[in-house]
């Protein structure tokens, strides 16, 4: 990025959840970290190319010790013989407070103007603890325009654009429904530019001769990334995400304009880890015939080993068989560890015939359970780089979130489109489902055809589960959020980043059921049964 065309600005966002988590441990283990000394190796290559051009650098690798990895950072500097102005933002921590005492790790979500605050006090580079994710794009663009508190507009347009960039690739053509039709195939995406204009308008754009691509499509996909309903609260603005409307301006660029923001809510929400306990897993390969009995002769020798407590299988059918997973969650380290995997491989040469494993037996791993709370908004303090302490004050302008506009729609009528795009992630013990196609036609048969209840029948992992249901008719897409289905700790796809392509899969078979053609062989393959795949129908398809 450095290298390969004009910059302002720089972000890297280091802050998932679950790195809230190993950031945590690591504090456990010496008060001094907690941080991403990622990007510290990452500064030892980078930090003079970035100061030579006039390159700012904003980054949330501060993670739970901003004011740590400033000082590291600094030290490296004068290591390499630099002079680089570094600020930081604190003030996000609330482990100590309250019902958050006992957390690992309690942290706000801060906004945008602290980083503002020390980019215009001349830093160079710009740490911050917890901050969304959007924030590392919205600071720089206050720091460029000077908006102020109540220019939501402009505040929600900068914060579409920070959406957008927040996963990198991802916006380029990285984790893309339609990989194969990138130029490159979707082997090496570049990573996303915003242009940002004073109005809050952007253009997503990335450097020349950088693989993957821009278009309406990518940066729909990623515009539905772990969303729930149309107003997307921020700490600075509520950015209205039914208002956005994408155009192509030319070859890998894509201008944003249209986007409403409105007052922030009068709270932060807070992300808690707490320590859940520890974990751990082996795989059988199971082959032949008889995979069924297999799966269940390898179940009962391993609940006879170690007991039935926190274990749990997963059995996904292969082309020549199956693969069982077996998992176990447990607060004892020893039982979830070598018991648990050195029972699984003794019964190499004790279990079902052909027997073999994917892995030698393993120790366990500790796992952390995200849990969302809130807090009111707060002041918190930006650090500039000669030392000065900025309080930044919180919104004076709040409101209560607006209701979510929810859509079950139904009857389902009509057929299912032609062909759709996904993305999925998750949120918290929250998933969501986006899906977007490509023509007015198609979107008119999607929000008609896809339902709340026709997705549950699609994706019966769903069921029993609050499933809400939002159109964002610009972009040509329908957002389902899934409550508490990432909540039980043993999931083969944590965090849903399958469950989008899964469905747009039996969206395809019942696309090509309606137009009267034959199911592909691949469809075939998913079944349990002898059938040959032209007498297969949407009811053996478990859909």
């Amino acid at each position: 990025m450095l290298d390969g065309g004009p910059l302002d600005v720089l972000t890297g966002d280091y802050l998932a959840e679950l790195t809230m988590l190993i950031l945590g441990r690591d504090r456990l283990k010496d008060p001094s970290l907690g941080y991403a000394r990622t990007f510290l190796r990452q500064m030892e290559q980078c930090l003079g190319t970035a100061l030579d051009r006039g390159i700012r650098v904003v980054t949330n690798a501060g993670g739970l010790n901003p004011e740590g990895l400033a000082a590291a950072l600094g030290s490296l500097a004068t290591r390499l013989g630099l002079h680089a102005h570094i600020g930081y933002v604190a003030g996000d921590a609330t482990e100590r407070e309250g019902a958050h005492s006992a957390a690992l790790t309690a942290n706000a979500y801060l906004g945008a103007f602290g980083i503002a605050s020390c980019l215009k006090a001349g830093a160079d580079v710009v740490v911050t603890g917890r901050v969304t994710d959007a924030s590392l794009v919205v600071g720089p663009a206050i720091a460029h325009f000077g908006w102020g508190r109540t220019d939501f507009d402009a505040l929600a347009g900068a914060t579409v654009a920070g959406h957008v960039l927040e996963c990198g690739a991802q916006a380029t053509g990285g984790n893309f429904s339609f990989f194969t039709e990138l130029p490159d195939g979707g082997r090496r995406p570049g990573f996303p530019i915003a242009e940002v204009h004073a109005d809050g308008s952007s253009v997503i754009t990335k450097h020349p001769g950088t693989g993957g691509a821009v278009t309406v499509d990518t940066v729909t996909a990623q515009l539905v990334y772990e969303v729930g309903g149309p107003a997307y609260l921020g700490p600075d603005v509520v950015t209205h995400l039914d208002s956005i409307t994408l155009a192509p301006d030319g070859p890998d660029r894509v201008r944003v304009t249209g986007v409403r923001g409105s007052p922030p809510p009068p709270t932060l929400k807070v992300g808690v880890n707490t320590l859940g306990g520890f974990r751990n897993a082996m795989t059988f390969v199971l082959v032949g015939l008889d995979i069924d009995a297999k799966a269940a002769l390898v179940r009962a020798q391993l609940e006879a080993a170690v007991g039935i407590d926190g274990l749990a299988f997963t059995l996904t059918r292969t082309d020549d068989g199956a693969l069982l997973r077996a998992q176990i969650h447990d607060a004892d380290p020893k039982r979830a560890g070598r018991m648990f995997s050195t029972a699984a491989v003794e019964l190499a040469l004790a279990s079902y015939p052909g027997c073999f494993l994917t892995t030698p037996p393993t120790d366990a791993t500790p796992y952390g359970i995200f849990t969302a709370d809130a807090v009111p908004q707060r002041e918190h303090v930006a650090l500039h780089p000669d030392g000065a302490r900025t309080a930044i004050s919180p919104p004076t302008v709040t409101a209560a979130p607006p209701e979510a506009a929810n859509v079950p729609g139904g009857p389902s009528r009509g057929s299912p489109p032609r062909e759709v795009g996904t993305r999925s992630g998750d949120k918290g013990t929250d998933a969501n489902v986006g899906v977007w196609v490509r023509s007015d036609e198609d979107y008119t048969r999607l929000r008609g055809w896809l339902t709340v209840d026709r997705f549950a029948e699609l994706l019966p992992e769903t069921a029993g589960l609050p499933v809400e249901r939002y159109e964002l008719p610009n972009l040509r897409a329908v957002n389902f959020l899934i409550r508490g289905l990432l909540a039980p700790p043993a999931q083969v796809d944590p965090q849903a980043k399958g469950l989008g392509e899964l469905l747009r899969a039996r969206i395809a078979d019942l696309s090509r059921v309606a137009a009267g053609e034959p199911l592909v062989t691949e469809v075939a393959r998913r079944t349990t049964g002898p059938a040959r795949a032209s007498e297969i129908n949407a009811n053996q398809m478990g859909v």
